[in-house]
């Protein structure tokens, strides 16, 4: 006998309830159920049966595909065993209201639009109970096999957190008796548990992975009211194109091309959308739009054979990237194009910087991306001229070519310039190692920046690309040319944060230029006096590319070269994303990125491990059980190929308060304020940006006791705060301490503009030790630190508080905050320690300050350089830190830097973190 599903008429489909034990009959347009069927169809013999494999029909085809019996069953309908194998029952209940949609062909977006619609009610196709609670995501764990027994599958659900909206558990905190514990930093966010079916795949990859985007709350307050109850802020943090690892697994490509987008609001196909019409079409989680499922997503290309739906990556990976048709480009997929800008002025030779940059580049040439053997190289020198160099391909030989005419630049050859890495790749490097000795006696002082960025976007304008640059001195020629402005007397002032922005208009209206013609800038500035970091790092800002500051860089000191070639080295061999677009429809949004219109953002060249914030407003009521941000980028690779990523985050969404500050991220809170505190520094006043943040807190705080503690809104002897926010306190001291925002008039300007511009491009993983520093106590590290754990992987030691209490005078200490290392040592260290780390007899003899730490025949050298290796290994970006030996009655300048790392402690006009909390509680109980 043919169930219903076989016998319905057009726009209606068939769902077996369990718990009704019947059909339950759906009207597609409408999403109306009933239980009574409808008149019937014609018999499925009179519908002819469409290969899955053939190709799309033409347009004005009203054929439909059907698949057969086991098929259609497989994917949801009927009474198959596979099917109650696989899901135990029913399609699962659709859910998401839309606040992110993807964007338009050859573009992407976010959208703040919300729908109105409401799902069908649909049963759950199982109870979910306590134990299915019992376990927080696993990332990477094995699945079962599709029709495995449902309990198996239940439990996997259970691991994602989806098999019921059960509630977070709400644990208050007093901070005035509540020290913290920098472990509590390594913790995850709080469990994104979202309501029964949401998901159509079992995998634990389904969600989004807080490397890549992670938001501040993870259950989304249904209405903005609840939000502006809570005073905390909604926004997302997105690190798209981060860094793999060892042993991490890479992005699933989808390779056949078939991209499956929403009819309506073009989200890409993802693993909470809803199948139904037995499988022929697809409910949006966005917009409830119902689309048809293209004819080849359930082919298998390569094999030119029916494929397995859900084994596809866009349904069982939150994180995918699909290769782009050609409606996708506006253009053919470009090459890659680098242009170095090298000062080669007298400043720039002595300090040794030229000789060890063409040294680098030499030496990484075959690092950098050139897999399709397309990839273009230029070198123009400058200093009061610009030096071009023509590398004729086939030979080593290349000739130099002077412009001294900076006021109207030109390019002194039409070829020859701007050449194949591949196929000029012996006169590269002939003309990088005579660069050196070219300008070796050059006595120019003075820096034409301005021109030489101009030949370089010449060159480079028709294609796009990187340009390079490597500045030691202040622009001081022709255009772009800036002045000294620092004064002492005005840091630490109201009229300081002038300071920090660009002095001139000539580096954004040409970063606007890049942005047009698909450039990016990176930076990397040496000089040992003021350079106007502020000013030059608007390149990279507008340009989507990075900056990188080596102050009084000296090739002489190892370590200054070390660490500038390291850092160099990553840059040039880490794959970029070119011509890169995305859409926003958000309130505000930070990053280094071109706002190209009101919501189109530009991002010539995308650097790996770049961080943005994205602030979100709630216009209208939410009435769906969990909402989806779809994050989606196109590009193209540096390999020569377009491609669209795709990230999807699926959240909960919750009417309770305490539900919303058990789900508080304080890891994405404290990178959005970050990003908040630079901003405020540079539209107000370094003060505004500081009494801007902890007014924040303290309204988090208000809001925290006024509705979660029994003393609400009257006198109270605690502090109260989640356990899962109780961290984010010394998180805004550390920002409050941070240079680049700090109270004080001893930091140097261009010091503080490139800390700004850490705190605003930071992945979450770096800049949360750039606010809250590492401790380790090393003199008394247990047995095992330092040395190789089951996994393969250092183990370290376990973390001290930041405070200056856990020195100990006869220790051996490391501090450390991702840009720079100290290693502290007791005033009363042992000769034997002295000589395991330092080959040297006592403490007298050793010198404080900048250092290379040798491996020494002993276990305690060798442990304690391990723990210092796995620490400049184990996080994203390029960064090498330098290391430090500081005494503890050594220099004061380096002994007060180091100290200053410690945040729990008063540093001169700072307060501990005691006397912050007690200011804290202050302010709370006087509101």
């Amino acid at each position: 006998m043919a169930s219903p599903a076989q016998q319905l008429p057009p726009g209606w489909s068939a769902e077996w309830d369990a718990s009704a034990q019947r059909y339950l009959f759906i009207e597609t347009a409408t999403g109306r159920t009933q239980w009574e069927p409808p008149a019937p169809a014609a018999p499925a013999a009179q519908i002819p049966y469409t290969d899955p494999g053939a190709a799309a029909q033409p347009a004005g085809s009203h054929k439909r595909r059907q698949y057969a019996a086991g098929q259609t069953q497989a994917y949801y309908g009927g009474e198959s065993t596979l099917d109650a194998g696989y899901l135990g029952g029913p399609p699962p209940q659709q859910g998401g209201g839309q606040l992110f949609t993807p964007g338009l062909v050859g573009e992407n977006q976010f959208a703040a639009q919300q729908t109105q619609a409401q799902p069908a009610a649909q049963p759950a196709y199982y109870t979910p109970g306590d134990a299915d609670y019992a376990h927080a995501p696993v990332y990477g764990q094995p699945q079962p096999a599709y029709g495995q027994p449902v309990d198996n599958l239940a439990n996997q659900f259970g691991q994602m957190g989806v098999t019921g909206q059960k509630q977070h558990s709400l644990y208050t905190t007093n901070l005035l008796t509540s020290p913290p514990d920098p472990r509590d930093l390594q913790n995850p966010p709080p469990e994104i548990r979202l309501p029964p079916n949401s998901c159509v795949s079992p995998a634990s990859t389904a969600n989004a992975d807080p490397s890549y985007q992670r938001c501040t709350i993870n259950a989304i307050p249904t209405t903005s009211s609840l939000l502006g109850k809570s005073k905390l802020p909604l926004a997302l943090v997105l690190t798209p194109y981060r860094s793999l690892k060892d042993g991490e697994e890479p992005v699933p490509v989808v390779t056949d091309t078939v991209i499956a987008r929403c009819r309506r609001c073009r989200t890409y196909i993802n693993p909470y959308v809803q199948f139904i019409d037995g499988g022929n079409r697809w409910r949006c989680c966005m917009c409830n739009m119902t689309n048809e499922v293209p004819q080849l997503f359930d082919w298998d290309q390569v094999r030119n054979q029916p494929g397995d739906r859900w084994a596809r990556a866009e349904l069982n990976h939150s994180v995918v990237e699909f290769v782009a048709p050609t409606e996708y480009m506006v253009r053919p997929p470009q090459p890659a194009v680098y242009i170095f800008l090298i000062d080669v002025s007298n400043p720039a030779v002595q300090s040794g910087m030229v000789a060890t940059a063409t040294r680098t580049i030499r030496e990484n040439l075959e690092r950098i991306p050139d897999e399709d053997g397309r990839t273009k190289v230029a070198i123009v020198c400058f200093d009061t001229s610009l030096y071009f160099f023509s590398m004729p391909t086939g030979t080593t030989d290349s000739s130099m070519l002077v412009v001294s005419d900076i006021d109207d630049v030109f390019l002194p050859k039409p070829n020859d310039l701007l050449v194949n890495l591949a196929e000029s790749r012996a006169s590269l490097e002939s003309l990088l190692d005579k660069i050196g000795g070219m300008f070796q006696e050059n006595s120019i002082i003075g820096s034409a920046l301005g021109p030489a960025l101009q030949a370089g976007f010449k060159l480079m304008s028709p294609i796009g690309g990187k340009i390079v640059v490597l500045s030691s001195s202040l622009p001081s020629i022709g255009a772009g040319a800036l002045k000294n402005r620092e004064d002492p007397k005005v840091l630490g002032t109201a009229k300081e944060s002038a300071l920090l922005q660009a002095s001139v208009p000539f580096y954004k209206n040409f970063a606007i230029e890049c942005s047009r013609a698909q450039v990016s800038v990176d930076m990397f500035l040496f000089s040992a006096a003021y350079q106007d970091v502020a000013t030059l790092a608007g390149l990279p800002h507008y340009t989507s590319g990075q900056t990188y500051y080596y102050p009084a860089f000296n090739a002489g000191r190892s370590e200054d070269a070390i660490k500038f070639a390291h850092e160099f080295g990553e840059v040039l061999a880490m794959p970029i994303m070119l011509e890169a677009v995305m859409r926003l429809r958000m309130s505000s949004f930070h990053g280094n990125f071109f706002v190209r219109s009101t919501d189109l953002l530009a991002m010539p060249a995308v650097p790996q491990d770049q961080s943005y914030a994205i602030e979100i407003q709630i216009e209208e009521t939410i009435t769906t059980p969990f909402v989806v941000f779809q994050t989606a980028v196109l590009h193209t690779t540096c390999y020569g190929e377009r491609r669209i990523r795709v990230v999807t985050l699926a959240l909960p969404t919750t009417t309770n308060l305490s539900e919303v500050f058990a789900s508080v991220d304080q890891i994405a809170i404290a990178t959005f304020f970050a990003n908040k505190a630079v901003e405020r520094s540079l539209t107000h006043k370094l003060e505004d940006s500081r009494d801007y943040t902890l007014q924040k807190l303290v309204e988090i705080l208000i809001a925290y006791k006024t509705s979660m503690t029994a003393g609400g809104a009257g006198a109270s002897a605690q502090l109260a705060i989640s356990e899962n926010m109780k961290m984010l306190p010394i998180l805004v001291l550390g920002l409050l301490k941070n240079v680049g925002i700090r109270q004080s008039a001893q930091i140097p300007p261009d010091l503080r503009a490139y800390a700004q511009a850490l705190l605003t491009s930071l992945p979450s993983q770096l800049l949360i030790s750039y606010l809250h520093p590492n401790f380790y106590s090393l003199h008394n590290m247990p047995p095992e630190a330092g040395t190789i754990g089951e996994n393969g992987s250092v183990i370290l030691p376990p973390q001290q508080p930041l405070t200056s209490e856990r020195l100990e005078r006869h220790g051996l200490f490391l501090i450390e905050d991702g840009q720079t290392m100290f290693l502290w040592v007791g005033r009363d260290a042992v000769p034997q320690l002295v000589a395991d780390i330092f080959d040297l007899p006592n403490y007298e003899s050793l010198r404080g300050g900048k250092t290379t730490l040798r491996v020494l025949g002993n276990p305690f050298s060798e442990r304690v350089n391990a723990v210092i290796q796995k620490i400049r290994e184990s996080r994203r970006g390029p960064y090498y830190p330098h290391l430090y030996v500081v005494k503890e009655d050594g220099e004061p300048p380096l002994r007060l830097w180091a100290l200053s790392a410690l945040i729990q402690d008063r540093a001169d006009v700072l307060p501990s973190y005691q006397q912050f909390i007690s200011s804290l509680k202050e302010k709370v109980s006087s509101s």
